[in-house]
C-alpha cells in the first residue's frame, strides 16, 4: 500500500473532488485514491445502505463493449463463450450474467458481469484486473472481434431499499427494472447505462454515466437526504454479509468456479451434455468437477464467539489438530447481524453446513461453523 506521500502516484476517478470535499478518508484501492470511509464511520454507512441507500463510487472498475466484425450480436456471444463457462449466446436482450473469465487450468483470472444491450456486448470487469482482461480479449478474440475500453465512463452504484424512489426521480422508467435488467436511459441529461444490480445484497443499480457528468450527478442523487456516500469499507462488510466473492481473495488463478461454489452460474447448456458443452478456456477442468465434484470448496464460516477471524486465519478440523485443513479468504464483523462472518476454503469432506473446525488468531483456536449464504437475506427486486 502507497503511504500518503505517495498519492500523487494514484490514479482518481471523476468523483475524487466531491470525496474530499464530503470528508471522505481517501486510502490506495486497486491503483486508484479512493474513500475508505466518510465522517459517519463504516458502521454507520453499512446500517445506513441496509436501511435507506447508499451511493458508492465504483468508476476505478472496467468497462469495455464487444463487437462482432460480422455485425452479428451472435457472433460476439460465441466469441465471448470462448473465454467465460456461462451462456452468452441465449443471454436475452437487456439482461445482465454473473460470468468468469478462466485460464487454462480452470483459475479464475476475473469475474465479470456481461450485458447484451443493442448490438454489442457490454463487459464491467474489476479494476485491478482490467488492463490484463482487455489485454486477454484482444489476445483470443482480436480476429473476430471490435474490443473497445471506456474509459471516458464513470460507474456508480446506487443500493438499499430507498435507492429506486431515488432514482426514479430522475427517470420512472428504472421502476419496471427486475434484477439483472439494463436499460439505456436518461439521467440528469445523460445518457447512461443502467443495471438493477450490484454488491450489497440490497436492492439497487450501477449506474454508467458519462465521466463529465458523473459529478453532477452525484450531488444531485446525494440531495436527497435517503442518499449518502459509503466508502470502501462498508462495501466490504456488505458484499461479505451477502457472501459475494472477493477477487484476489475469495476466487483468484488457483481457485476453479466450482471450488468457489460458483457452480449456479454456469448454466446447462456449458456442461456436459448440454447443447455446447466445454469450448471455453480450462472447460476439461471444470467440467470434470460439474460431474465430480472438487476436493475442496468455498463455504461461509460463523464465529461462534465474538472475535472476527480475518483474512489468511489457518482452518483445523479440531482444536488440537495440528495440520490446517483449509484458510479464510475474508473475515470481519456483520454490522447487520452484530457478530463476525467469514467465508474460506475446506476440504469437501469437511463442507457440510453446520460442520465445527477451528481458525488460529494470535495464538488460540477459535470455533466456526459452516453457514449457509448469503448471511443476510438478499432483497432483490425480482
Amino acid at each position: 500500500m502507497l503511504a500518503r506521500d505517495d498519492a500523487s502516484a494514484l490514479k482518481r476517478t471523476p468523483l475524487h473532488a466531491l470525496h474530499l470535499a464530503r470528508g471522505g478518508k481517501m486510502v490506495p484501492f486497486a491503483g486508484y485514491d479512493m474513500p475508505v470511509q466518510y465522517a459517519p464511520g463504516v458502521l454507520k454507512e453499512h446500517l445506513h445502505t441496509r436501511a435507506h441507500a447508499g451511493l458508492f463510487d465504483v468508476s476505478h472498475m472496467g468497462q469495455i463493449e464487444l463487437r462482432a466484425k460480422s455485425g452479428k450480436l451472435e457472433d460476439a456471444a460465441r466469441a465471448l463463450e470462448t473465454l467465460v463457462p456461462q451462456d452468452i449466446v441465449a443471454l436475452p436482450q437487456g439482461r445482465q450474467r454473473y460470468a468468469q473469465f478462466t485460464n487454462e487450468s480452470g483459475g479464475i483470472l476475473d469475474d465479470l458481469m456481461v450485458t447484451k444491450l443493442g448490438d454489442r456486448l457490454f463487459l464491467v470487469v474489476n479494476a485491478a484486473c482490467k488492463a490484463e482482461d482487455e489485454a486477454h480479449l484482444r489476445a483470443h478474440l482480436s480476429e473476430t472481434c471490435e474490443i473497445t475500453a471506456l474509459p471516458e465512463r464513470a460507474l456508480l452504484a446506487l443500493q438499499g431499499p430507498k435507492a429506486e424512489a431515488a432514482l426514479a426521480k430522475f427517470c420512472a422508467d428504472v421502476t419496471a427494472l427486475k434484477f439483472m435488467d439494463v436499460a439505456e436511459l436518461t439521467l440528469n441529461g445523460l445518457p447512461c447505462i443502467v443495471s438493477r444490480s450490484g454488491y450489497t445484497g440490497e436492492d439497487g443499480f450501477e449506474i454508467s454515466v458519462p465521466a463529465d457528468g458523473a459529478e453532477a450527478f452525484a450531488k444531485a442523487l446525494l440531495d436527497n437526504p435517503d442518499v449518502l456516500p459509503i466508502g470502501l469499507g462498508a462495501r466490504d462488510s456488505l458484499r461479505l454479509e451477502a457472501g459475494l466473492c472477493l477477487y484476489g481473495h475469495d476466487i483468484d488463478t488457483t481457485t476453479t468456479p466450482v471450488e468457489g461454489a460458483l457452480n449456479w452460474s454456469i448454466q446447462k447448456s456449458r456442461r456436459s451434455g448440454g447443447p455446447r458443452p466445454g469450448g471455453f478456456l480450462g472447460a476439461d477442468a471444470i467440467l470434470a468437477q460439474l460431474d465430480g465434484g472438487a476436493a475442496r470448496k468455498r463455504v461461509g464460516l460463523r464465529p461462534e464467539g465474538r472475535a472476527p477471524v480475518r483474512e489468511g486465519a489457518p482452518l483445523y478440523a479440531s482444536a488440537e489438530a495440528t495440520d490446517a485443513i483449509g484458510t479464510v479468504t475474508s473475515g470481519g464483523f456483520g454490522p447487520s447481524l452484530n457478530a463476525p462472518v467469514a467465508m474460506g476454503y475446506l476440504p469437501a469432506a469437511s463442507a457440510a453446513l453446520d460442520t465445527l473446525v477451528f481458525a488460529e488468531v494470535r495464538g488460540q483456536r477459535l470455533p466456526l461453523r459452516v453457514a449457509a449464504t448469503p448471511f443476510v437475506p438478499n432483497t432483490y427486486k425480482r
